[in-house]
């Protein structure tokens, strides 16, 4: 077997239908084995460690099968990947801890509001079809950089794109080892700071050895983990509660159930008049930020270095087209099931917590709460005396769990709703495994990407063309350690929530690059001179606005009002940053230094996690005003890009593989 990954030959991907099928039997029978072991009263500690383990197990056995050697395979996996099984692929390197792990909490949370993030990856995917995948396809190029460079020519547009790669990939590759983290935290009691670390082993076993071919065959075991781990505990509750397990149709009944308990809670005095219902639009945020939040999420999609190299994969221009199609289709399977899970949750917790007696809350509740990660009557939830003595002292508790008196931890809600519904473990742990996959799968596909551009586009195009391909995958695997570790480390600084740090990562490649890609592909106008300028003028922007909001509120208020800061439930403009701390309870949220209001901070009140709203335009205009004032492309490059846009034709730029 290890022969054939290694060659590429028809004979593995003339079976992948085979080999896969037998994968997902084999699994089925893993977690029925896991079922009948709970059964028969095995700890379920016992049960996460195997769960983990032999998802793990299983991904590191494909990535060292599929091991090479060979440049073209390890940088694009040899462009032999079917469609199907790239748009599988793309699914899970796609869905990352993020989605998998931090959107159904986002939704829980905001409700109507957090929809601007299935809308905005999901429509991405347009964007990707229709302007980008098959023309950089047809290139034929390894990595983002090297279409930039080719296109605009020299390095220093090359540079460019490097320094953005860098720093929208580490920045979500983070968020990945943060959820690794976070899940074998959770079902191995391991220490945060130690799961991080052995989560990192998983992801660099996927993907050191083998690289874009190992990362391939493993992400497409991990998108049927982790896509089955996402459906079944929803399809459980949508059959439990309404008779019918499609909870994408009775999604719409268990809405109409929470209005009624939010309703009630009010009525009864369980939760504040003020409390903002889940079906209502625009509560945590501003019209203008929801579209704004939409569209750079939509220009991100289109920009990520990481997903735009799985369409260098196909074997044809035609193929790249319809491995977006499949894409599409397995990620609008989670995506579509998001709302109902988050509403499943939210109902449950409806249900069962509030207005019951504090002292009489379930086990899952203190097994969260240990963790920091479910609070009461603002105390973490450790234990029964912790949060009764929390509850009494805080006027208007009467003992009883109110809706302002609970709070969780919105990167937890998907791991902790089979425990909080009361399903058997196995369902828990089955989740976990798909968490795991979801931030596994991403993770490989983001170290990939930053090992690649600095070994091919740094190293080997500009420091050592003459690199033999053995040194030039040294190199890679090298890097990728490193740039591994680093991720790591910082994750185990446990930054901001899972959610912001990747829409950081959207805006920061939405700003940088997408102007870049666009115009180089479509507008035959743009030249060098233009297109570095650009990328500086809309990063630069871009990341000026984030960090500046993020990290120093008072700064943008110093400057006449520059900036203001958000009421973080109405968006209601705040005089300045000392009446925001003056406000009663602003100084309970601070977390490393950082105020969660900070997140508010803006030019005309755009949340920073919408950043690009303003390196995007710029990066355009400069762009295009910089080309045609200065000299226009030469001939031979306004043919290149009639090429690039032809769908006929092989590829355009052939690259040696050994």
């Amino acid at each position: 077997m290890a022969t054939q990954a290694q060659s590429g030959g028809g004979d593995f991907t003339s079976n992948l239908g085979r080999i896969y099928g037998i994968y997902t039997g084999g699994f089925a029978a893993f977690v029925i084995l896991i079922a009948i072991l709970e059964r028969v009263g095995v700890p379920n500690q016992i049960l996460g460690y195997m769960f983990v383990g032999f998802t793990i197990l299983v991904y590191a056995f494909i990535g060292i099968v599929s091991r090479t050697v060979q440049v073209s395979e390890y940088y694009v996996a040899g462009r032999k990947v079917p469609a199907f099984y790239n748009g599988m692929a793309t699914g899970a390197d796609w869905m990352s801890g993020a989605s998998f792990v931090g959107m159904a909490g986002s939704l829980f949370l905001l409700g109507y509001d957090g929809l601007a993030f299935v809308l905005g990856w999901t429509g991405g995917y347009v964007l990707v079809a229709v302007l980008v995948a098959p023309f950089l396809r047809k290139f034929g190029a390894y990595t983002v950089p090297d279409f930039l460079a080719a296109r605009y020519g020299g390095n220093a547009a090359r540079m460019l794109g490097v320094m953005v790669l860098l720093a929208c990939s580490f920045t979500y590759v983070v968020a990945q080892i943060f959820a690794t983290g976070l899940i074998a935290q959770r079902f191995l009691g391991m220490d945060f700071v130690v799961a991080v670390y052995v989560g990192l082993l998983g992801i660099l076993v996927c993907s050191m050895l083998g690289g874009m071919r190992a990362v391939t065959w493993t992400q497409v075991a991990q998108y049927i983990v982790l896509i089955v781990a996402y459906l079944i505990p929803v399809v459980i509750l949508s059959a439990q509660k309404f008779g019918l397990p499609i909870p994408q149709l009775t999604y719409g009944a268990a809405l109409e159930q929470i209005a009624q308990l939010e309703q009630s809670f009010i009525q009864n005095g369980l939760a504040p008049a003020t409390q903002k219902l889940h079906a209502a639009p625009f509560t945590s945020y501003s019209p203008a930020n929801y579209f704004a939040l939409i569209l750079c999420l939509m220009v991100g999609t289109a920009s990520l270095p990481h997903v735009l190299m799985r369409y260098f994969t196909t074997p044809s221009v035609r193929d790249a087209r319809m491995s977006v199609a499949w894409s599409l289709l397995f990620i609008f399977l989670l995506y579509f099931t998001a709302p109902a899970y988050a509403a499943f949750s939210k109902l449950e917790v409806y249900s069962t917590l509030i207005g019951k007696p504090v002292a009489e809350m379930p086990a899952w509740v203190f097994t969260y709460g240990k963790l920091g990660l479910v609070t009461i009557c603002g105390k973490a939830a450790d234990s029964v005396a912790t949060i009764t003595a929390a509850c009494q002292a805080m006027a208007g508790n009467t003992g009883v769990l109110r809706l302002q008196d609970f709070g969780i931890n919105t990167d937890v809600v998907v791991l902790s709703t089979p425990e909080i519904a009361g399903l058997p473990y196995v369902i828990a742990g089955l989740v976990a495994a798909g968490g795991l996959a979801a931030a596994l799968s991403t993770a490989d596909g983001l170290l990939l990407a930053i090992a690649n551009a600095l070994s091919h586009d740094i190293y080997y195009k500009m420091i050592d063309p003459k690199a033999p391909a053995a040194r030039r995958l040294i190199i890679s695997r090298v890097l990728l350690v490193v740039v591994a570790i680093a991720a790591a480390w910082t994750a185990s600084k446990r930054p901001a929530d899972i959610l912001a740090m990747v829409s950081w990562a959207f805006s920061l490649a939405a700003a940088g690059l997408f102007p870049a890609l666009v115009l180089g592909i479509w507008d035959k106008r743009t030249n060098k001179q233009g297109a570095v300028a650009g990328i500086i003028a809309g990063f630069g922007v871009c990341l000026f606005y984030l960090v500046v909001t993020r990290y120093f509120p008072g700064f943008g208020v110093s400057y006449a009002g520059m900036t203001s800061l958000l009421n973080p439930i109405t968006d209601a403009p705040l005089v300045n940053l000392q009446t925001a701390m003056a406000a009663p309870g602003a100084m309970d949220g601070w977390v490393g230094g950082t105020h969660p209001l900070a997140s508010k901070v803006g030019w005309f009140n755009m949340n920073n996690i919408s950043s690009a709203i303003f390196g995007l335009p710029v990066g355009f205009i400069v762009m295009m005003v910089v080309s045609r004032m200065t000299t226009a492309p030469s001939k031979e490059l306004q043919d290149f890009v009639d090429s690039c846009r032809r769908p006929r034709g092989g590829t355009i730029m052939e690259e040696k593989t050994a």
